[in-house]
């Protein structure tokens, strides 16, 4: 075992063992919802990081945009196995070089799906292969970037004659918002930064 996986592994089940307020979509999610799955992979370095891709600008839905490596989940699947075959398929991953700590919150979305964030670790710099009908880039920043509130600015945008508030997480030239940036700030719910880089 190792000791990123070990003390992520401790911080994660202590988190959902109590209770915290999440975030949900500010708009109401359909009553019929697809299941999916991302995985969010940390990669074990001093500074852990997280994998993170851009959806090329192709894409039908979500064009452009900063997203976990993921998708719905097939029949016969869970999510552990569907964000396990989704990081094969997006970015070379194999499943056999990722530890999964557990499935986290679901996130239920207004674009009618129910996203099952899994939290796993992967060794640091694996080599990536991104599918280019999927992913138009990837980037790595770092774990305790991300999870900091501090880092989670909320925007205000006017959409269907309502205001509606988002969150935006801002690391270099990337931007990562809407349903990704709240599964992270869900996650730094559960996550303690104190208990997880100081422990």
């Amino acid at each position: 075992m190792s000791a990123l996986f070990d003390r992520l592994t401790r911080v994660f089940e202590a988190g959902h063992a109590r209770d915290v307020e999440l975030l949900t979509d500010v708009m109401a999610p359909p009553d019929l919802l697809r299941p999916a799955a991302v995985l969010i992979a940390v990669t074990e370095r001093g500074e852990p990081g997280v994998l993170v891709t851009h959806r090329p600008e192709t894409m039908r839905s979500h064009a452009g945009q900063a997203a976990f490596p993921g998708g719905k989940i097939d029949p016969g699947e869970d999510a552990i196995e569907a964000a396990l075959r989704e990081a094969h398929e997006e970015l070379g991953i194999h499943p056999r070089d990722v530890r999964v700590i557990g499935a986290s919150d679901p996130f239920r979305t207004r674009t009618g799906y129910d996203v099952t964030p899994v939290l796993a670790v992967v060794p640091p710099d694996l080599p990536i292969v991104p599918n280019p009908d999927e992913v138009a880039d990837w980037f790595e920043p770092p774990l305790a970037y991300v999870l900091d509130p501090a880092n989670r600015t909320p925007r205000t945008v006017e959409w269907e004659g309502a205001p509606r508030t988002y969150f935006e997480i801002v690391w270099q030239q990337h931007r990562i918002w809407g349903v990704t940036a709240a599964i992270i700030g869900n996650l730094s719910r559960r996550l303690e930064l104190a208990e997880l880089f100081d422990g």
